[in-house]
């Protein structure tokens, strides 16, 4: 049975029925699209200013291959890492019997609220030889992996154990169930998310400044801000963006058409939880070093520099930034909620090709502003 929409044109021939919600969705979704845009077309604009000479001059240097090198080398590391642990940690909150499960669900997102690069400063106050690739690979770990846990573990969590079961039923054990069976269904959301780390370490600044790892991004904010260089920049920012465009269809290709949905009546039923049994201790113990590392490190570090510099400050020289920072936290955040609804809406309503295919045009050209740091944006 076909998916779309049809209707009756005056001719009394099928065609597409157009509502006017779904038209103001999709002028909206393009606008959203066009400002994400916009900074894009002027560094585009600037590098093609530069002339195609100058511009390979700038490129073709052992400099910027040292740099493409060391960008890739932070994502592939950086991205394995994070999706091992943000599956793994999925999988041992939403399908086995591990104990305080639903606090583990909550603990395990709050790296989040701490920034990156005040992870960095407090690890390097920790180890001050903690620098180069080691260094990033471990502070951008432990900050982005619940990129990658927040989505597997909602898809865990109301996946039907009815293709399992029929796994197991055919001679398959726990682990070959989980990987033929459930592991499939996974893609889009360990895609996603492994994309969203990726945009991430592109545009990130803080936390390679900190670790001493020059990248595209660092070398970048060093010809806007040190050398004054506004054309080089703009070269360099291409150059990053032509890198965000190649993960964009490296992401697109991998999660391939395959589409998965229950078929039958009757509410879905959630898998047994898999019994860890004399494993519990060591799962336990996983799951609390996850959480000791990635929270418990910073915090604890800037706990204690907070306790030390606190004669030096006043509570006005604290409130005011802090004050600052939620009322900018909040706008963002009713901001980008309010912006990214239509383009939702119009990735999920997509129905036939040409929808499809713009529905993805719009949505993954809003990918790329966040590719770029924020002072080149800016």
């Amino acid at each position: 049975m076909s998916g779309h929409v049809l209707g009756r044109t005056s001719a009394g021939r099928p065609g597409r029925r157009w509502r006017p919600g779904a038209l103001a969705s999709r002028l909206v979704a393009g606008l959203v699209a066009l400002v994400c845009c916009t900074p894009l077309v002027v560094i585009v604009t600037k590098a093609l200013a530069v002339g195609p000479e100058k511009a390979g001059r700038l490129l073709w240097r052992p400099r910027v291959g040292e740099l493409l090198g060391n960008t890739l080398s932070l994502v592939v590391l950086t991205v394995s890492i994070t999706v091992v642990l943000g599956v793994a940690a999925a999988w041992l909150v939403e399908r086995t019997d591990l104990p305080l499960a639903g606090l583990w669900r909550v603990v395990l997102v709050c790296p989040l609220a701490v920034p990156a690069f005040v992870n960095a400063y407090a690890w390097v106050s920790i180890r001050p030889d903690l620098n180069g690739l080691t260094g990033a690979v471990l502070v951008t770990s432990l900050s982005y992996f619940p990129f990658v846990f927040l989505p597997v573990a909602a898809v865990l969590r109301g996946l039907d154990r009815s293709l399992e079961d029929t796994a197991r039923s055919l001679g398959l054990g726990p682990w070959r169930a989980f990987l033929r069976a459930t592991l499939p269904q996974l893609r889009p959301a360990l895609m996603g998310g492994a994309l969203l780390v990726a945009l991430h370490l592109l545009a990130e600044f803080g936390v390679l400044a900190l670790v001493r790892f020059p990248t595209f991004t660092t070398a970048i904010l060093d010809q806007y801000q040190v050398a004054f260089d506004d054309a080089a920049g703009s070269v360099l920012a291409s150059a990053l963006l032509a890198l965000c465009l190649a993960f964009l269809t490296i992401d697109l290709v991998s999660r391939g058409r395959a589409r998965h949905a229950r078929l039958g009546r009757g509410t879905p039923q959630r898998p047994t939880p898999v019994r860890l049994g004399r494993l519990t201790p060591v799962a336990l113990a996983g799951i609390a070093l996850l959480v000791l590392l990635a929270i418990a490190v910073p915090v604890g570090s800037i706990a204690r520099w907070l306790v030390m510099g606190v004669d030096s400050l006043s509570p006005g020289e604290l409130l005011a930034p802090m004050w600052s920072s939620l009322r900018l936290a909040a706008a963002a955040a009713v901001l980008t909620t309010v912006a990214a609804f239509p383009v939702a809406w119009l990735v999920s309503r997509a129905t036939d090709r040409l929808d499809r295919w713009v529905a993805v045009a719009v949505e993954r050209s809003t990918y790329l502003a966040s590719s770029l740091p924020g002072v080149v944006v800016a």
